[in-house]
């Protein structure tokens, strides 16, 4: 059974309501997605464990953006663990996966491998981002980091942000199933709910950490009764049964909230996925001038660039990047009114 479990719900996300409290929700697995992402690094534990948190706090919330947006989560600190990035590629159509890919940015000298994983990013603070496409102004949203974890520090966004009352509970670990390799697994659940009645906040502010805003702050009456019952089930939750596979979300969703009639809806589909190219460096590279190549440049005479996400290594001749190159993507010699102002070309 586990093994059918396995595959039917690993890098899946399974929406659902709990009808008796008007309550919705997304439950997330993520094993070969995030197996893909962990190991494409050498991260120590400690950060392995937070590249995890964030990448499946992308897949829980990433179902919200509509098709063909670019959901991203950024941590950003002043500790050992300075950036933490999740970027979460909606479906362009009907029946494609979403694609997820994450990464983080560490001081390998700064780490303490006893300390708490959340402690290692010190104080900073946890963004969203979301991307409509070209042509378009990206939103962006910034709390600090708070409440002693990157998903307390996403719930209290949402709350601060949105006046949306939001609930994660998340697992992540190294398993390993008979016969298998130890692999990366996670697994969470979602929980959020639309205040009809919220509390009007004053000059005060919230009752969370520094005044930041909570889910009880914004609910009131019937809605903070659901949500708290909601929350007490959620509590009950244990570590294995979050990660799977031997537990079907479907069957978690029953176990922890039957006598809230919960409704399921269709599973998305998650893989990796990483949007860099050489066309996508070249850009990048297409605001410098040749002296400013020419400090880029390798003692072997090239330019090289690493995607931070997928590991990819891109090798360029410098003389065809910049607003002053002489050559095209294919070595070619450009033309003589291209090669002195190329971003006019075509």
């Amino acid at each position: 059974m586990a093994s059918i479990n396995q595959i039917a719900w690993d890098d899946t996300v399974l929406p659902f309501q709990l009808d008796r409290s008007n309550i919705r929700g997304r439950v997330a697995r993520l094993d070969g997605v995030l197996d893909h992402i962990l190991t494409r690094h050498d991260y120590p534990a400690a950060v392995g464990a937070l590249v995890a948190e964030v990448a499946l706090l992308a897949a829980l919330i990433g179902p919200t953006v509509k098709s063909g947006w670019k959901l991203s989560l950024q941590v950003q600190g002043n500790g050992a663990v300075r950036t933490i990035a999740a970027d979460y590629f909606a479906p362009q159509a009907a029946g494609e996966p979403a694609q997820l890919r994450a990464w983080a940015n560490f001081s390998a000298d700064r780490l303490d491998a006893a300390a708490d994983p959340f402690t290692l990013i010190g104080e900073g603070y946890f963004a969203i981002l979301i991307d409509q496409g070209a042509g378009t102004q990206p939103y962006q949203g910034i709390t600090p980091l708070a409440g002693g974890s990157i998903s307390a520090s996403a719930q209290t966004y949402f709350a601060q942000s949105e006046q949306i009352p939001t609930r994660f509970s998340i697992a992540a670990g190294r398993s390993q199933m008979p016969g298998q390799p130890v692999k990366w697994r996670s697994g969470g659940i979602m929980l959020q709910t639309l205040a009809q009645n919220s509390v009007a906040m004053g000059d005060a502010g919230g009752s969370g950490e520094n005044g930041l805003i909570e889910a009880a702050d914004i609910l009131q009456g019937r809605e903070s009764e659901d949500w708290s019952r909601a929350n007490y089930l959620l509590d009950t939750v244990e570590m294995m049964e979050l990660i799977g596979p031997s537990v079907a979300p479907t069957d978690l969703l029953v176990r922890l909230f039957h006598e809230e009639t919960p409704r399921v809806y269709d599973a998305q589909r998650v893989e990796f996925g990483c949007s860099c190219s050489a066309d996508r460096v070249r850009g990048t590279l297409a605001i410098y001038s040749a002296k400013d190549i020419a400090h880029m440049t390798t003692d072997e005479g090239t330019v090289t660039a690493d995607c931070q996400f997928c590991g990819a290594h891109y090798v360029f001749d410098p003389r065809s990047l910049g607003f002053e190159a002489v050559l095209d993507a294919d070595g070619n010699p450009l033309p003589q009114d291209e090669a002195a102002n190329p971003r006019d070309a075509g």
